[in-house]
């Protein structure tokens, strides 16, 4: 499953972070999984899904604006990482890694969505 998506770094990250959330969440009894792990596991799939949904709408406005909401689902991933770390869920040492991962995660839409600005600036 190669496309032009898979090129785009961010989006390669975002899959490997939903996964690695996937598999943490497998291990959690019922009521873990029911409340907080539905919810982790929505968040950070949210993050490439949308990163895919803007890319494949070809208009800059459409594109940042689910870029902004990629975003925002990392925020919250973020959130839930610390919630599950607090409750003993997540080890500490890997809810620290996850959050950086998704601290540099957000670093790096935000300069994909100055890049695709420019880019569309340019073209006009």
């Amino acid at each position: 499953m190669k496309s032009a998506l898979n090129d785009l770094e961010i989006y390669r990250e975002a899959m490997e972070i939903g996964e690695e959330v996937w598999t943490l969440i497998r291990t959690w009894d019922f009521f873990a999984k029911d409340t907080m792990g539905k919810q982790l596991v929505r968040a950070s799939d949210s993050i490439a899904a949308n990163l895919a949904e803007g890319y494949g709408r070809f208009h800059f406005k459409e594109n940042q604006k689910f870029c902004y909401y990629a975003r925002g689902s990392t925020e919250e991933s973020q959130t839930w990482i610390e919630k599950a770390a607090r409750r003993g869920l997540i080890e500490r040492d890997i809810a620290r890694s996850l959050y950086e991962r998704l601290e540099i995660l957000k670093k790096r839409t935000n300069a994909y969505i100055q890049s695709i600005g420019r880019s569309q600036s340019t073209s006009c």
